[in-house]
């Protein structure tokens, strides 16, 4: 063969290592693929078994507030009503992102807008701070001092939505400050500046322009918010008192999806209809999940359009 024409079709080591390159992350994107669709699929394999082996109505699931698995009502079915459990997720989720949101825009206004210098040097480290804080310190600071307040100030024992409220406020501002301030400084300087060479006062400015053009990445940042408040744990079960019965006001202890799962999966059979109904649960925690991501994508789009 020509030497040349050898030479030309011969691979570079530039090309093997590329090549070698590409296969890896196509395994390592096939193997992330093949653990979330593996995950979902035995979530969903659990779940389901509730209503097509065990026999519960899936609506009875959805709207009966009696949550005991293990006692038959006395039609001889099983006492599987989730509704105290999803009343009180949704709950906490959403009057946690009512509370949070004004406090996480107005400090990321501050720290991008009114005081850079200021907020980089203060309080930028205060939310780093208040994201590395494991969940169960917040839990022990709610439980010591949150609750007490609560049953002092309002009575009753003090647990229930309003404790999870205080504690997942604060364990969620830091996530929807961080994303409202990469939201407000991707705003155009132009923007600004066009605002103001129009007569527009500072305050004007970044009410109507920046906050409006950032809009969608502020919303996106509430929705991941919220997204880990539905998803948190630990810290929510030491304060919100764990019963599974539907809340009558917002001190009267209740449950979340998370609390009653971390609290009760332990202490089931697998396979059994106790198990299966806390696998159900989780598939609803999964779905909700889920739809949190296509909210954001929804979100993100709109804001692409615009």
């Amino acid at each position: 063969m020509d030497p040349i024409r050898e030479a030309m079709l011969h691979r570079s080591r530039a090309a093997k290592i590329e090549r070698r390159g590409k296969l890896i992350s196509l395994f390592c994107i096939t193997l992330i693929v093949v653990v979330v669709v593996a995950i979902f699929t035995f979530v969903a394999s659990r779940g389901l078994a509730t209503f097509f082996t065990d026999g519960v109505n899936l609506w009875s699931f959805l709207s009966k507030t009696t949550w005991a698995p293990a006692v038959k009502d006395a039609h001889g079915a099983a006492q599987v009503g989730a509704l105290p459990m999803i009343v009180g997720s949704f709950g906490v989720t959403l009057l946690s992102a009512v509370v949070a949101t004004p406090f996480a825009v107005g400090a990321a206004i501050f720290m991008t807008e009114i005081s850079p210098t200021l907020g980089k040097k203060v309080l930028q480290p205060v939310i780093e701070l208040l994201v590395g804080i494991p969940s169960v310190v917040y839990g022990f600071i709610g439980l010591s001092v949150v609750v007490p307040f609560i049953r002092h100030v309002f009575g009753g024992t003090g647990f229930g939505i309003l404790a999870g409220t205080f504690v997942l406020f604060v364990m969620i501002l830091p996530t929807v400050t961080s994303m409202t301030v990469d939201a407000l400084k991707a705003v155009p300087r132009h923007y600004r500046e066009a605002s103001l060479a129009l007569g527009g006062t500072r305050w004007q400015t970044i009410s109507r322009v920046v906050v409006r053009a950032a809009m969608p990445g502020i919303l996106t940042g509430i929705v991941f918010g919220m997204a880990r408040a539905f998803g948190e744990a630990l810290a929510v079960q030491m304060v919100i008192g764990n019963a599974a019965l539907l809340p009558h006001n917002l001190i009267s202890p209740a449950a979340t999806l998370t609390s009653v799962l971390t609290s009760g999966i332990g202490n089931t059979v697998m396979g059994s209809l106790e198990n299966n109904a806390l696998w159900s649960l989780a598939l609803l925690l999964l779905l909700m999940s889920l739809a949190f991501n296509l909210l954001i994508r929804w979100i993100g789009k709109k804001g692409e359009m615009k």
